[in-house]
């Protein structure tokens, strides 16, 4: 699997993983380390998308209909990162992404059998409905922090007020903002998760 990384400063406290969306590459939420990290206090990691697909770049699976990822290669895509997440050399791992990314964030980090990470960042996204895939649900849950465009014609808000009502039914710690914006991320959403993720992190070092 193709990776770009990002060094901490320091020892590394863990990892900080981001999931790019569809047709986007390991370059696209590059940046997006240092402004939700910029101590450096994690490893930074983006992966690429292993499918190759129309109309360009990388995708993590095919999309029938938005929210019902096609099963085989989710499932293959699936596996192949949770392998790679599994030999990284930390034991705190923070998971975020965008869109197709978010959705492989939600999946990663609350599959049944997942170990849980430190925090959860999904941007624009939705918890995947895939057949022989099971989300674990069970307490403790990891904070989330999620952030949705209220005019989001590619993912519609609705799947992100979805996820927001799940994971809060489930007992986690979830804060949720929408912006009047479309399928992007604004960089009040990047506060809040940047915030959230170093509350996280003081949180486990206290």
């Amino acid at each position: 699997m193709i990776v770009r990384e990002r060094p901490a400063s320091g020892e590394a406290e863990g990892a900080l993983v981001l999931f790019h969306g569809r047709g986007a590459d390991e370059n696209d939420l590059f940046p997006l380390l240092d402004a939700l990290d910029p101590e450096r206090r994690l490893h930074g990691y983006t992966p690429r998308g292993p499918l190759h697909l129309p109309p360009g770049g990388a995708h993590w699976y095919i999309v029938p209909r938005v929210g019902y990822p096609d099963p085989a290669t989710f499932h293959a895509s699936y596996d192949e990162v949770s392998a790679w997440l599994d030999a990284l050399p930390y034991e705190r791992i923070v998971l975020g992404g965008f869109s197709q990314g978010a959705a492989m964030t939600y999946a990663l980090s609350l599959g049944r059998g997942r170990r849980r990470p430190e925090a959860i960042l999904p941007f624009s996204g939705f918890v995947p409905q895939v057949d022989g895939f099971e989300l674990d649900l069970d307490p403790p849950l990891p904070p989330v922090t999620i952030a949705h465009g209220s005019l989001d014609p590619v993912i519609p808000v609705a799947f992100g007020r979805a996820a927001r009502d799940l994971l809060v039914a489930a007992g986690a710690d979830v804060a949720y903002r929408e912006f009047e914006i479309t399928h992007t991320i604004d960089p009040r959403a990047v506060d809040d998760a940047r915030r959230r993720l170093g509350e996280a992190l003081a949180t486990r070092s206290a």
